[in-house]
């Protein structure tokens, strides 16, 4: 039945055979029925089932066309029943893509688990009794209840609304909030005019409403084009990068592949032979492993991170945070405690008011809108006063919006016949809606003077750093329904005042950010004079600002001028927080931006890295990359300084396989056509390649230096490319060394030759990454102890493999004399001090590979 239900043009049917075809009701399902049902229709969820997922990141291991290429080889192998160098490809090629697989999956799963402790859940009714359930136990009957803030769980039929303004632009494409209200449309309605629908992803502006869900999961509007959504996250910078280095990895490795293949099909070596060396030789300068290092940085960071108060919603955002150059945030919880406090309540003469303090607390207690901490200091400051709402009923809410910035409750039960409506909100648009102000006499009409009086007061108060807000009243004759025409001639009753202290350590912590090459925009909706109090106390400049208004009537172009220069945003709107986001990126700024309100969600799109905290409301925290558990810049340092040791390591792997991968591919293509044999071996090449790949793995753990984590780094793919040719063409010259010293002194046969030459170049490969992995010497930088003891466990490996026996003989090689071995030991120790004495001559004359930012593009 439920199933023919979703099918349905529900939005046409009458609501109380809806609810009765759902088996629903007034007081939602029962406990046993919605248990019954989420086994029938399955989790309210878009997500492909995780078993989809493992094979997907299984063929992944697989798409790289190089490891084809060496399969089809194997394969023709075994046709032609060379079962030993088949074995052995076989044995390389599904090793390395089992080790790839096994660390992926291992990643994803830590990955969901931190995911896991942000789940959203929604507040439904079930026995009669308001719960909140996680979203995927959600199903098709039950009754939600959503306010401003809320993400909407599933697709549902609107039964109570009231003021309830919905932004839907993920199915619709309207961009602006759409009201929603209970009744049926045609059944033709377009999706757009079912104004008595709400769908699955959208979030909600203002107002309340209960809604009966009909439809959860894949079966919902977004649910049907989530596959489409979903390939289109955009790319961040970092992954841009990676592609761009894969496309000059392909163009290198067919230039050279080609080559080589051509001079050994000249000199008639056999084919098979020659397409396996070739590939190998591909495989060779491949990071193939790339995909498994990243994913095993990425998640190690993560788990860092998550240890540390931030949770990564999006891997890929973590170099994003490594990246950023400017932070936007709000002040409330980041500058200062977060803890608002009533600190007085005022009369329009800025006397201390018991009255207004009553009625503000009134007008809080009967608030179902959006919860804030005004709402709850009020209610703190009523509490401990011994308010009472008892003679009082509710006869209607105008909820909180951003365009009014004020809240309207109607209350019936003064001692009077009519009803009381309180408003309470921003001082301007409060004052602006007043047409009388409450004396010590009665009202009086509202004057200019009185204006300049109230506006005195507000100033002086806010100059202080207190919050200030106006309390409005006025009287009607009982009616049904109100709206926001009603909220007009109405009388001042007077301020709200409250404290909300700068922290102790923001100053402190702001200047250690600062220290990170991070600077900070303040960007709020607060008036001018308290921000600039809270700027002031935390080391902000309060002269370095621009107002809303302001911003209003400046053009992009002066704003792209002005957004860099200036610390405070101050009385800004909704709309403008993006806008002032997209200047600083217009001028090569990554940006942070931290919000965790409903107007906070287009700037974490826009954004570099969006940034929110645990308690936001759900549409801030489901469009950030990055969650705080603790709204608080010390932790979103430690996150930045884990978001730049996940980018360094990540890096430092890519620099140095790949220079280390070119030398020994430059080296094979200049000597080849000179060797009356193959210099390696394919299944030496794939070997050599195996074993240098594990310590690699270790990288995800190693500690980075101070330096590379004191800067914002940006993806810089000349500087890749430089550290390439130059660290590989200084490896190949000493490959050349050794190829001389092979042939011209110790006179080395084929096997002797190609064992020395695999012995010396898996050795200076592993002796690399312990150089090349710090800016500083090697000997005075400590790697970290994973890294360190699997290059010394493969480095015993690769000395005792001449001397395995039967695996030795399988992979071709033989025992080497003594004279080979010191020989060896001189070349690897030669080969350390030049690349000590080339990376300090590297980095005196450019950046690093990867490294800081220096006026590079902006991030997406």
């Amino acid at each position: 039945m439920v199933r023919d239900v979703v099918d349905a043009a529900v939005w046409s049917q009458d609501a109380d055979a809806l609810i009765s075809q759902l088996g629903s009701g007034p007081e939602g399902l029962a406990s046993e029925v919605a248990a019954g049902r989420l086994v029938e229709i399955g989790p309210n969820s878009v997500n492909q089932a995780a078993r989809a997922g493992r094979l997907w990141l299984l063929a992944r291991q697989f798409e790289n066309p190089i490891v084809l290429i060496l399969l089809v080889a194997a394969t023709i192998s075994l046709v032609l029943r060379q079962w030993l160098d088949a074995g052995i490809v076989l044995t390389i090629v599904l090793g390395s893509a089992a080790l790839g697989f096994w660390q992926e999956h291992r990643a994803s799963a830590a990955v969901e688990a931190l995911k896991a402790r942000l789940a959203l859940t929604a507040r439904v009714l079930r026995d009669g009794i308001e719960r909140v359930v996680p979203v995927r136990e959600v199903v098709p009957g039950d009754v939600i209840l959503l306010s401003a803030g809320n993400l909407v769980p599933a697709d549902g039929r609107v039964i109570l609304a009231q003021d309830f303004l919905v932004s839907e632009a993920s199915i619709t494409g309207e961009s602006f909030p759409v009201e929603k209200t209970p009744g049926a449309v045609r059944p033709d309605a377009p999706v757009g005019e079912r104004t008595n629908m709400v769908w699955l992803g959208a979030s909600v502006r203002s107002g309340t409403a209960q809604v009966l869900v009909t439809a959860t999961g894949r079966q919902t509007a977004f649910g049907a084009i989530a596959a489409r959504i979903a390939t289109r996250e955009h790319e961040t910078e970092f992954a841009r990068g990676v592609r761009h280095f894969g496309y000059l990895l392909i163009r290198v490795m067919v230039l050279v592949v080609l080559l080589v293949l051509s001079v050994n099909l000249m000199l008639d070596r056999p084919v098979i032979d020659s397409l396996m060396f070739a590939a190998a030789l591909a495989v060779g300068l491949s990071p193939e492993l790339l995909p498994a290092i990243v994913s095993v940085t990425l998640s190690a960071g993560a788990r860092r991170m998550a240890a540390e108060g931030v949770i990564v919603r999006r891997l890929e955002a973590i170099e994003n945070l490594g990246s950023m150059s400017v932070l936007c945030t709000d002040k409330t919880g980041t500058l200062t405690e977060g803890r608002m406090a009533l600190h007085a309540a005022l009369d329009p003469a800025g006397t201390p008011s018991d009255e207004v303090a009553r009625l503000a607390w009134l007008n809080a207690s009967f608030e179902t809108g959006i919860e804030n901490p005004l709402d709850a200091a009020l209610l703190t400051a009523g509490a401990a006063a011994g308010f009472t709402a008892a003679g009082f009923a509710k006869i209607d809410e105008i909820p909180y919006d951003f365009e009014r910035r004020r809240l309207t409750i109607v209350l019936a039960g003064d001692a009077s016949d009519g009803h009381l409506m309180l408003t309470k909100g921003a001082f301007a648009e409060v004052l602006g809606i007043c047409t009388s102000l409450e004396t010590s006499t009665g009202a009086v009409t509202l004057n200019d003077a009185h204006r300049a009086a109230l506006d005195a007061i507000f100033q002086a108060r806010s100059s202080e750093g207190l919050r200030v807000l106006a309390l409005a009243t006025r009287r009607f004759q009982p009616q049904t329904d109100y709206d926001r025409a009603d909220e007009a001639a109405m009388t001042f009753r007077g301020f709200l005042v409250f404290r909300d202290p700068p922290k102790a350590d923001a100053g402190e912590t702001i200047a250690a950010l600062r220290g990170l090459g991070i600077a900070i925009k303040v960007i709020s909706g607060d008036n001018r004079h308290v921000t600039a109090h809270v700027a002031r106390a935390v080391g902000l400049d309060p002269q370095d600002m621009l107002t809303g208004e302001e911003i209003a009537a400046m053009r992009d172009e002066a704003l792209w001028h002005r957004a860099p220069r200036t610390d405070l945003f101050v009385e800004i709107d909704p709309q403008q927080k993006e806008r002032i986001v997209r200047a600083l990126q217009r001028t090569g700024e990554a940006v942070g931006y931290l919000g965790d309100g409903i107007n906070d969600a287009p700037a974490l799109h826009a954004a570099d890295v969006g940034i929110s905290v645990a308690e936001a409301v759900d549409v801030a925290r489901e469009s950030a990359d990055i969650v705080l558990t603790r709204r608080d810049l010390q932790v979103l340092r430690a996150g930045v300084e884990g978001g730049r040791r996940t980018f360094a390591n990540t890096l430092k792997y890519i620099s140095i396989t790949t220079s280390a991968n070119f030398g020994n591919m430059v080296s094979m293509a200049i000597v080849t056509p000179f060797l009356p044999f193959l210099p390696l071996l394919p299944k030496q090449i794939l070997l050599n390649n195996f074993l240098s790949d594990l310590p690699s793995l270790a990288i995800a753990s190693d500690r980075v230096d101070p330096e590379r984590l004191a800067r914002p780094q940006r993806w810089n793919l000349h500087e890749v490319k430089r550290f390439m040719f130059v660290f590989g063409l200084l490896s190949s010259a000493f490959d050349l060394l050794t190829f001389g010293l092979l042939l011209w002194v110790l006179h080395a046969g084929e096997a002797l030759f190609q064992t020395s030459w695999f012995m010396i170049s898996l050795m200076t490969e592993l002796a690399v990454v312990l150089v090349l992995r710090t800016r500083s010497s090697a000997f005075r930088s400590r790697p970290g102890a994973i890294l360190q003891w699997s290059t010394v466990l493969v480095l015993g490996l690769t000395l005792a493999i001449p001397w395995l026996g039967p695996l030795s003989a399988a992979f071709g090689f033989v025992p080497l004399p003594v004279g080979t071995l010191a020989a060896i030991g001189a070349i690897l120790v030669g080969y350390i001090v030049a690349t000590e004495a080339a990376k300090a001559w590297f980095y005196r004359t450019g950046p690093t590979a990867g490294g800081s930012r220096e006026g590079g593009a902006r991030a997406p």
